[in-house]
């Protein structure tokens, strides 16, 4: 599976390493110096259990470099999305889905206003991680997670049939469908 990290910070940081980690194919949109860290030393995430370091890792500042995925994770700030969905069509193929990664409730609509619903899953994250210097994310938490689910609240549908992390040492997931998109319609879930 292909995923594309659009936005690279302490909360897209954290999952698109795990995700790498785990044999995903990842890609991560970044900008300025933490983009020229992560192209030249790898994306180094610190943990309670040790430093996990990408490297090579793929990185770049233009979605359409970086082509057609099967799954956006969005991890920029809430007041960025309407522009991040603008930027991320490049990423958008016929079978693409993103999944925000806010806590809120407008990211979804706001990414379904411009890529169509049709590719868009409704989700929401919890981790305690923080961009410590370009290139380097802090992890101080142990539970980590990504839900998501359809828009509609419709059963699983084949959309959400996607296992971030399916491959993740220890046979464990980093994200998982919720059968219905609950945790988006809530407000936190840190």
């Amino acid at each position: 599976m292909r995923i594309a990290i659009f936005g690279t910070g302490a909360v897209g940081g954290y999952f698109g390493t795990q995700l790498a980690r785990a044999g995903e194919d990842v890609v991560f949109i970044a900008r300025g110096e933490h983009l020229q860290a992560i192209r030249s030393q790898g994306l180094r995430v610190e943990t309670p259990k040790g430093e996990i370091v990408i490297q090579p890792a793929q990185a770049t500042d233009d979605p359409a470099q970086a082509g057609v995925v099967d799954v956006v994770l969005v991890g920029v700030k809430a007041w960025q999305v309407p522009e991040t969905a603008r930027a991320m069509r490049p990423l958008i193929g016929p079978d693409t889905v993103a999944v925000p990664l806010q806590n809120g409730v407008e990211a979804a609509s706001q990414l379904a206003a411009v890529l169509g619903a049709e590719h868009v899953l409704g989700g929401t994250c919890g981790t305690l991680s923080q961009v410590t210097g370009p290139g380097r994310i802090r992890s101080i938490g142990e539970m980590h997670f990504v839900k998501f689910g359809e828009l509609d609240n419709r059963a699983r549908s084949s959309r959400c049939g996607i296992s971030l992390g399916r491959n993740r040492p220890g046979g464990g997931r980093s994200g998982r469908h919720t059968g219905k998109n609950t945790p988006c319609d809530s407000a936190r879930y840190l």
